[in-house]
């Protein structure tokens, strides 16, 4: 996969917002609930979405009539979900863009909330949300809780001081150091894999250390309280380009240095107790990939290469 280039247009920060739950869509709309979109969305500058009635009919009655998806979202994650600023609870980024263009093509509201990562899909089932969108990997074992389509791919990548002061080249270079990785993700899953390459060569584990936002694991390599973030290739990159201008971290990226992981894209999260609105996603996912508005998003983000020319449903091989 190619090197990512991002933009440091957008400020990274620590921010934790508080989970607002609503109530289940239904005939009757929520209180606020606004009736679906009529007309064009200008989801970014430069780039207006209009309706198709014909995707329009493809969402289900309940969603239609509360003319919102309740989509979760763990914040922040650059790029792909961030906070236009220290100030603003306004969210922004790859996932709200596209979920905007969505919305904006079915004629409906993506209305995204923030939600702890680890705690997203038990929501999910609880019937708080109806969607995902949150860079979130579609694995096998998530499929039992959600139906993913599949919007992006990307691979892990380590975040470290500037300079790489130490020295990580190959993955077993973290053998027996602390490093940071999020809660819940499945960066968490491939590092506790990586312990078998510590075995085999007779060297001490890696000493994983979890948070529950990765701007905490960012806090953690700051301090050297851990060597390294274990996180997505894209952000590991947004972040280091973007933290103090630039000046405080660097990252290490390609198979040698992260180890062996597999192909499973990206996916929005579906629940399985909204028939119909997977199929209605996937049609306009497909819509923007093939009208070209997907390939304006990323590249506003400045990572085209990330993006897939096809929305699958439920794509990942393990």
């Amino acid at each position: 996969m190619p090197a990512r280039r991002v933009t440091p247009a957008l400020l990274l920060i620590a921010a934790t917002a508080v989970l607002s739950a609503c109530g289940t869509p239904g005939t009757t709309p929520a209180a606020d609930a606004k009736p679906a979109q009529a007309g064009p969305v200008e989801v970014q500058p430069g780039l207006t979405v209009k309706p198709d009635p014909a995707l329009q009919a493809k969402v289900p009655q309940a969603i239609r009539s509360a003319g919102v998806v309740r989509v979760a979202t763990d914040v922040p994650y650059p790029p792909f979900e961030m906070y236009e600023n220290e100030t603003s609870k306004q969210i922004t980024g790859i996932d709200f863009d596209l979920g905007q263009a969505i919305g904006a093509r079915l004629g409906i509201r993506f209305e995204f909330q923030a939600q702890k990562f680890d705690g997203i899909l038990p929501a999910v089932q609880a019937g708080k949300f109806d969607a995902v969108m949150s860079a979130m990997t579609d694995k096998k074992a998530r499929q039992a809780s959600v139906d993913f389509v599949d919007y992006l791919n990307a691979g892990p990548g380590w975040l470290v001081k500037k300079g790489n002061p130490e020295g990580i080249k190959v993955v077993t270079d973290v053998c027996g150091k602390p490093v940071g990785v999020q809660t819940g993700t499945n960066h968490q899953k491939l590092l506790q894999e990586r312990q078998a390459l510590c075995k085999a060569e007779k060297l001490p584990p890696i000493k994983i250390l979890a948070f529950s936002k990765d701007s905490e694991a960012q806090l953690a390599l700051r301090s050297g309280k851990v060597v390294a973030d274990y996180l997505d290739e894209v952000t590991a990159g947004y972040v280091a380009a973007t933290a103090d201008n630039g000046a405080t971290f660097s990252t290490v990226t390609g198979r040698p240095a992260v180890g062996d992981y597999s192909a499973s894209p990206m996916g929005i999260g579906v629940s399985k107790d909204r028939p119909g609105l997977k199929e209605a996603i996937q049609a306009a996912l497909q819509s923007l990939m093939d009208d070209g508005s997907y390939g304006k998003i990323l590249t506003t983000y400045n990572v085209p290469g990330i993006g897939i020319p096809k929305a699958t449903v439920n794509g990942a091989l393990d």
